[in-house]
């Protein structure tokens, strides 16, 4: 009797473990609302002749490693069709290069990409994003097309509809996707200030 209440007590946490886990990795972040037009006070140069692509990015959130690959899958598919930029941000007062993790340098190594540091999340705050990799497309007039994730859940890199999107525009010139949903840790915190590394942190325990 003993022995079969310890096992439906055992198989009663693993079920609240996995339940746990799949919620996690199912909740999205907040949106964003990013301009409806390219932002003018960007320091992103925009280009009339190729389409922008901005990915930002919290250098400490585990979340975004799968976002770097979807990126990577994604710029293999488009070198030369898009000027993909992914932007780090970086909190006042840190030490010189926190924000270039393994990350940074994954972006880095993504051919046809160019990697900024963010002081202050100021252009975080120009295109609306609050989420780490909240991705936006705008097309040579500076119109926005696509806005919202490359991955399908919380750090789970593998087919989604936010890389589809992109590419289906970039190769084809058309899209049904318009947003998806972002799955990272938060760009600011509740008093709109950039998070630290703990703060990412403590969202991801394990």
């Amino acid at each position: 009797m003993l022995f079969t209440a310890a096992g439906v007590l055992w198989l009663s946490l693993i079920g609240a473990g996995v339940a746990y886990v799949w919620d996690h990795e199912n909740t999205a972040g907040r949106p964003g609302e990013p301009p409806a037009d390219w932002p003018t006070a960007s320091r992103i140069q925009s280009s009339a002749q190729l389409p922008m692509l901005v990915l930002m990015i919290h250098p400490h959130c585990p979340c975004s490693r799968a976002t770097i690959g979807e990126l990577a899958v994604l710029m293999a598919h488009a070198q030369g069709l898009v000027n993909a930029n992914v932007l780090f941000i970086k909190p006042r007062g840190f030490a010189e290069d926190w924000e270039k993790t393994d990350l940074w340098n994954s972006a880095r190594n993504i051919p046809g990409v160019r990697v900024m540091t963010d002081p202050d999340g100021v252009e975080a705050a120009l295109f609306g994003s609050l989420t780490s990799g909240q991705a936006m497309l705008y097309d040579t007039t500076g119109r926005l097309i696509f806005t919202g994730g490359i991955t399908a859940s919380r750090g789970h890199a593998g087919d989604n509809e936010g890389r589809k999107a992109i590419l289906s525009w970039l190769t084809a010139g058309a899209t049904n996707t318009k947003h998806t949903a972002v799955f990272g840790c938060p760009l600011f915190t509740a008093g709109n200030e950039p998070p630290t590394e703990d703060f990412c942190d403590g969202l991801h325990p394990n």
